[in-house]
């Protein structure tokens, strides 16, 4: 008897699993690789070069060291936001292995040959309506994932998922940013904004007490070229995150995703999820986690022997259910002709 597999192990989305279906990741996984580069990089010239040069600058109270502690400190924080929000299920809504019950009778315009069209009878709803905090909102049905999509939800073209709340797929992470790690993701690129103003900072004093010892800025930065390479790269680095940082507030603040925001540009519909600045920080920054929609490590044959019938199964059930009929009905007319043979040899025998 073949092992039962695992539902990661047969997984329709493009997405890649690590440590036995643990950790989930995007298609374009390979990107952290740069992004490490661009985090860990400056901070290990930081330290090798100038923090190493701060510790003897404040003996009195050991804040050389302090300096240093906070840098590693902070980046072993920022490395384990990135984990958080690359490596784990943003809200992967489930896909499905049969259309809703209210579709089965229908055919999806995707089977629909080229140049043909489906007959008006056979054309099924493409959007819902439902109502968000009292006003409308339309939902969509997902040809992919056989579901309609909830309210805020949008199907991922590169990770091939609908996730729940879309923002945007990010490629610095290698993952879809939605309703489970959103919140990571804004803790990220904001310590990471944070991580650069510290290194930024700390390699302008640097310079400053080389320019008190040798007497001219210039000739304290020819002593120590690393800070200055420091201070440019984080000050182009800073505008990209804290633009970015900036931006993502502005949304948390009005309650909006990336995806809505360039959608509504042209759109004039009022926003259903607004529900005060206040109220909107506190349900993105402090609300609890979700647990994920789907079980990864869950064994596949566990699902399937509990799901419903597929489409195919009911046309199935149905094809099998009428040749049981037109059986039936044929015996019976191969009855009704024996019958009316013997009752006319009775009669002509008499």
């Amino acid at each position: 008897m073949a092992e039962p597999k695992r539902v990661y192990q047969v997984w329709k989305g493009n997405n890649k699993f690590f440590f036995g279906g643990r950790l989930m990741f995007g298609p374009d996984v390979g990107s952290l690789t740069v992004t490490l580069i661009l985090i860990l990089a400056p901070v290990v010239i930081f330290c090798a070069l100038v923090a190493r040069n701060l510790l003897h600058e404040f003996p009195s109270r050991n804040a050389g060291y302090a300096i240093l502690l906070l840098v590693i400190i902070f980046t072993i924080y920022v490395l384990l936001l990135l984990i958080l929000t690359s490596g784990r299920d943003p809200g992967i809504v489930p896909r499905s292995p049969y259309p809703p019950d209210e579709l089965l009778g229908y055919e999806s315009p995707a089977s629909v040959e080229v140049g043909g069209e489906l007959p008006q009878n056979l054309r099924f709803p493409r959007f819902k309506e439902v109502f968000v905090n009292g006003l409308p909102v339309r939902v969509k049905y997902c040809d992919t994932c056989m579901v309609y999509r909830p309210p805020r939800c949008s199907h991922c073209s590169v990770c091939d998922n609908c996730v729940e709340r879309f923002d945007h797929h990010c490629p610095w992470v290698g993952q879809c940013i939605g309703k489970r790690n959103y919140r990571s993701f804004f803790l990220f690129i904001s310590s990471s904004a944070l991580l650069c103003i510290i290194v930024f900072s700390m390699s302008a004093l640097h310079l400053k007490l080389l320019a008190d010892d040798y007497g001219t800025a210039w000739k304290a930065m020819k002593q120590s070229p690393a800070s200055v390479a420091l201070m440019t790269y984080c000050f182009v680095l800073l505008w990209f995150i804290g633009g970015l940082t900036c931006f993502h507030v502005y949304l948390m603040c009005s309650n909006q995703t990336t995806y809505e925001n360039f959608r509504r540009r042209m759109d004039s519909r009022i926003n259903a999820y607004d529900r005060g600045c206040k109220n909107n920080l506190l349900e993105i920054l402090c609300r609890k986690t979700e647990p994920s929609r789907i079980k990864l490590r869950s064994y596949i044959h566990l699902e399937v022997a509990n799901s419903p019938p597929c489409r195919a199964e009911k046309n199935s059930l149905i094809e099998d259910r009428r040749a049981k009929v037109e059986e039936d009905l044929d015996i019976g007319n191969d009855l009704l002709k024996i019958s009316q043979r013997r009752a006319s040899v009775e009669l002509s025998g008499q």
